[in-house]
């Protein structure tokens, strides 16, 4: 009689766990930050600003016992358009159908009221296993970091308790075994040269909005959206992409595009690193800046940026 196949070459299937992991926490926490450590690079953009993270994103991260599939989602927040109600369905939405629910907590910031009503909505998901997370614990005093911990401990019912530096990798790697055990066993749910779920156009358009993030900071952040419009191959190992940045107001588009263009310039360069390192190929990018009023508040604007919810 043959063995069981197993589901990798050293691991029984019997023995193989998968399944799927929600990153949750008011915005800013570092759940971005925490999913980019995990995969081991660079696939969710980060910045300073609030409300970076508008898509949910999957990334498939493989160990030799286990294939975890992290879902980044957008922080959780009192919403002020369409936009804003839309993110939060996003996130919300997560927590009916993962197997391990993270909540993650800033170690600098005190335990507030958002993340109480974060932690409510944790409590009440259907997840068999729950860890709270502390991060930036690299940014925070040992005494400050405990007292966050012992205070976010009482938020809701946790199974565990972990505190993490993903920008220093600091018990990173405890993370991804301590929820791995907690997975469900079976197969791995993607193959194992599938990395993200989101497409090519989707995440240039994240690159080139994040370089506009941390570039512009008070500016404009809130009311820019990006669409990539093409991606082209005009001779081999040439890429042509066209991408548009949509602020709301004439003014806003004048800052975007700078004294000179200067700024819309040190946007592309920036930007094109990634999209060539996404793409594996020298890029040309065409940036331009469209104005579009009140496109927050526009729920066909928000759905043709990819920002919807789905149903």
């Amino acid at each position: 009689m043959q063995d069981e196949k197993s589901t990798d070459d050293t691991v029984p299937a019997e023995d193989f766990r998968s399944g799927f992991v929600a990153l949750v926490g008011r915005p800013s926490v570092g759940k971005s930050t925490l999913l980019n450590a995990c995969y081991g690079g660079k696939i969710a953009i980060t910045s300073p600003v609030a409300q970076t993270t508008r898509r949910r994103m999957r990334a498939v991260v493989n160990t030799p016992t286990s294939q975890l599939v992290i879902v980044d989602t957008p922080g959780l927040h009192k919403p002020k358009d369409a936009l804003g109600k839309e993110l939060n369905k996003v996130a919300l939405g997560e927590l009916a159908d993962v197997d391990v629910v993270a909540l993650l907590v800033d170690a600098t910031k005190p335990v507030g009221r958002g993340d109480e009503w974060v932690a409510k909505h944790v409590d009440a998901a259907r997840a068999p296993f729950k860890v709270l997370v502390v991060t930036k614990a690299d940014l925070a005093r040992p005494e400050q970091v405990k007292s966050q911990l012992d205070a976010a401990r009482s938020l809701a019912r946790f199974d565990d308790a972990l505190v993490v530096s993903a920008k220093e990798g600091f018990n990173v790697d405890s993370f991804v075994g301590l929820v791995s055990a907690h997975l469900p066993g079976g197969p791995k749910w993607f193959p194992d040269d599938m990395d993200v779920d989101m497409t090519d156009e989707d995440l240039v358009a994240e690159f080139v909005r994040e370089k506009v993030l941390l570039n512009m900071r008070q500016e404009v952040p809130h009311s820019v959206g990006v669409i990539c419009e093409d991606i082209s191959w005009p001779r081999r190992g040439h890429a042509s992409v066209a991408a548009t940045i949509i602020v709301e107001r004439e003014g806003q588009k004048g800052m975007v595009i700078g004294k000179g263009g200067q700024m819309i310039k040190r946007i592309g360069s920036e930007a094109r690193h990634d999209v060539e390192r996404l793409l594996g190929a020298q890029c040309f990018l065409d940036l331009q800046v469209r104005v579009q009023p009140q496109w927050r508040r526009d729920k066909n604007e928000i759905r043709r940026l990819g920002y919807e919810a789905e149903e």
